[in-house]
């Protein structure tokens, strides 16, 4: 069976305020330092999203500081299918699409390159994220997921993954399971309205669920998390704050520890570019740290130092 590195796992996206991957406006290297050195820390394996000049600083920084992370580096997949499913109501035009198919064959073409260019520090890759859920509004049909697939594995020498919200994997992902060395799924009870309290036994049944299905194939958890802020979309703000974020972190690490399963936290910084322009939307809030690299709670007592010297400064 495939060996994956196993560690304390983040996942990880550099944007601050001003800053967003539709606008083209990346963190610095500075920038990207400062936060690589921060996580350094605690973690040792990063997940990226894209092969965007974001991740190319990222790998970047990695080799000139000689900083001994390991990446699961993504591609990000647009839609190539309207989902007229999808709850916000994302629709394109046909040259649209026709465009986003296009940009994806070469996102997938990056990523390969990355990768190759990269293989001391990129040891898996990831191609695309919950582009075939039910919700998605960058939908991809299978079969175009399964060529995508098939063209990383004919071009890289990384272990490749697809990463997906666990309930497509039980049945409708079944034939693209078998293109891929192993299985990448996240987790979310805070989403499916789950109180903190029975949030880790449903993260296991996701689990559980899908690594039950394919006993051969290895199965890790690409995203888990607690947001920390709502306004009440999709999220109720009662079950949304700093100190249940830290409950479920503690419970998620304990158990994925005792059984050695590659975890990926979700995520390492807010993204204040994300979701409506509400300050309070619950895209925003994710991270163990907040955009002005301020720990929260769950990360206040390993990071007391750097609490002190910013409240001194």
């Amino acid at each position: 069976m495939l060996k994956l590195p196993y560690g304390n796992a983040i996942c990880y996206s550099g944007y601050r305020r001003g800053q967003s991957p539709g606008d083209r406006i990346y963190p610095s290297l500075t920038e990207i330092r400062e936060d690589l050195h921060i996580l350094h820390k605690n973690w040792r394996l990063l997940r990226l999203y894209d092969c965007s000049t974001h991740a190319e600083r990222v790998l970047e920084v990695i080799r000139r500081d000689r900083l001994d992370f390991q990446v699961m580096l993504g591609a990000h997949l647009g839609a190539e299918m309207n989902n007229f499913g999808c709850p916000w109501g994302a629709t394109y035009s046909e040259e649209q699409l026709e465009a986003n198919v296009a940009e994806n064959d070469a996102e997938v073409e990056r990523l390969i390159t990355l990768a190759r260019h990269n293989d001391d520090i990129v040891f898996s890759v990831a191609v695309g994220n919950e582009a075939t859920v039910d919700w998605t509004d960058h939908f991809v049909p299978v079969d175009r997921m399964i060529q995508h697939v098939r063209r990383v594995k004919d071009g890289v020498p990384q272990p490749v993954t697809f990463c997906e919200n666990y309930v497509p994997w039980r049945e409708k992902l079944s034939d693209l399971v078998r293109e891929l060395d192993f299985i990448s799924l996240h987790t979310y009870p805070v989403w499916e309205y789950k109180h903190v309290h029975d949030a880790l036994h449903y993260s296991k049944d996701n689990y559980h669920s899908v690594a039950s299905l394919y006993p051969d194939k290895p199965v890790v958890i690409s995203e888990a998390g607690w947001a920390t802020n709502s306004n009440g979309r999709g999220i109720n703000p009662e079950n949304s704050s700093q100190e249940l974020q830290a409950i479920y972190y503690q419970d998620l690490m304990e158990w994925t520890s005792s059984e050695r399963i590659l975890t990926f936290v979700f995520e390492a910084f807010d993204e204040p570019w994300k979701g409506s322009s509400d300050p309070l939307e619950p895209e925003k809030h994710w991270g163990l740290f907040t955009v002005d690299r301020e720990p929260k709670i769950v990360m206040q007592q390993l990071y007391a130092e750097r609490l002190r010297n910013r409240r001194t400064a």
